[in-house]
């Protein structure tokens, strides 16, 4: 993978929620996806990259479940962008394409939970428009291994580029990383 571009690279962090977080998860527990995406957004902020939080709520309760809140790690500092969502994916009338495109982003780091809903749905719509996606496959999780694994193995080495979280910051600081994309 070669280094990424910080100034048109947006790292996007999906339902980092506690009532998300604290759902049981495999393989890697929703309290390590989020350490390795504080971890991610920490090095894109150093590194001059956005910071996309992304949220769910869902259509009509009023107020949200319990938990629907970001956690205190992922809270969007200055600069951030915020994401509201309604659906699975992140771009459907959210103004996320909008707001990257503004800000030069072609490039976009896809990470977050669950990794076969919101995670894929984002970056299959992202692949879709244009933008080139990178995969931290231990910074997301699904709700079985088997799902995860499925999306990970097959689905996103034909989108973009998978690689680990640490090979990610690597990327994002200039360094290139030895993984390349799997040809479609």
């Amino acid at each position: 993978m070669d280094a990424l571009d910080p100034t048109r690279t947006a790292v996007v962090l999906i339902d980092l929620q506690r009532r998300i977080v604290d759902l049981p998860t495999a393989p890697h527990s929703g309290a390590d996806v989020a350490t390795r995406c504080v971890a991610l957004a920490d090095a894109a902020r150093t590194a001059g990259a956005t910071v996309v939080a992304v949220r769910v709520e869902r259509p009509g309760p009023d107020p949200q479940p319990a938990g629907s809140e970001l956690i205190s790690e992922a809270i969007p500092r200055d600069g951030d962008l915020t994401i509201v969502k309604h659906s699975w994916g992140a771009f459907h009338e959210t103004g996320l394409d909008a707001a990257l495109r503004e800000r030069g982003v072609d490039t976009l780091v896809v990470a977050g939970l669950v990794t076969n809903f919101g995670v894929e749905q984002t970056a299959r719509v992202g692949e879709e428009i244009g933008y080139r996606v990178v995969f931290p496959h231990d910074a997301m999780s699904g709700l079985d291994a088997y799902a995860h694994e499925f999306a990970v193995d097959y689905i996103f080495r034909r989108l973009g580029t998978v690689c680990s979280t640490d090979d990610a910051i690597a990327a994002l600081r200039g360094a290139p990383a030895a993984v390349e994309p799997d040809p479609v």
